[in-house]
């Protein structure tokens, strides 16, 4: 045990030395969103938007260090098998999608490790979760947090109600195949797995979360 530590802190340190400084992170957020014609997040962070995302990807998300110990062995396991088993916090799938390409081999699983503990020496939480809401893809060709909101609903981002974030927090796992005007049932059963993760976390009652799954989502995009 004590020799597969050793390892495991010498290949750290290698990965270390060998993978880029975060310092440039938001600018390349700030290109992609350029690439896809998107606005970012302007004013204070969405509230529920971001409740519901880190109740769903990351719910330990202020009380790591940019690797959660609680995901480290699936996360061992799955780099080893080659088989996703979850585990990444935010900070690592965002390093993935700005510095790896979206690469997920073992040597990239190592290197997201290593750029997601940068990523939090480097940024504050609340930068952290702005990036990551800009960067990422909402689908529909919606690409952050501020053109999915105004291109399913209409609305800015701040203004979604728990119905629609809980539905936006869903499609991170796989945009396409939850997306709402095509699968509207995957992502009516993608939403409940969302308001679950409320109950479970404390923002929503069980009461409240069973009437928001009632609720009519107000898409305008078709």
């Amino acid at each position: 045990m004590l020799a597969l530590v050793v390892a495991g802190l010498l290949l750290l340190a290698v990965a270390w030395q060998l993978t880029p400084d975060v310092d440039d992170a938001r600018d390349r957020v700030d290109a992609r969103l350029a690439a896809a014609a998107a606005p970012p997040l302007s004013g204070p962070l969405p509230a529920r938007l971001s409740v519901a995302v880190l109740a769903t990807e990351d719910s330990h998300f202020r009380n790591h260090p940019g690797v959660d110990p609680r995901g480290v062995v699936r996360a061992a396991r799955g780099a080893l098998t080659g088989v996703d088993l979850g585990g990444s916090t935010l900070h690592q799938q965002l390093a993935k999608n700005l510095y790896e390409d979206g690469a997920n081999g073992f040597t990239d699983r190592v290197s997201a490790v290593v750029l997601a503990l940068k990523l939090d020496r480097a940024w504050s939480e609340d930068e952290v979760l702005r990036m990551y809401l800009d960067d990422a893809y909402f689908g529909h060709g919606f690409t952050g947090a501020t053109a999915a909101a105004q291109g399913y609903f209409g609305v800015p981002p701040g203004e979604l109600d728990w119905t629609q974030a809980a539905l936006l927090a869903g499609l991170l796992q796989a945009p396409s195949a939850y997306d709402p005007v095509q699968h509207p049932d995957r992502a009516a059963a993608r939403q409940e797995h969302v308001l679950g993760r409320l109950v479970d976390v404390g923002a929503l009652t069980r009461a409240q979360a069973d009437e928001v799954a009632t609720a009519p989502w107000g898409l305008v995009a078709g």
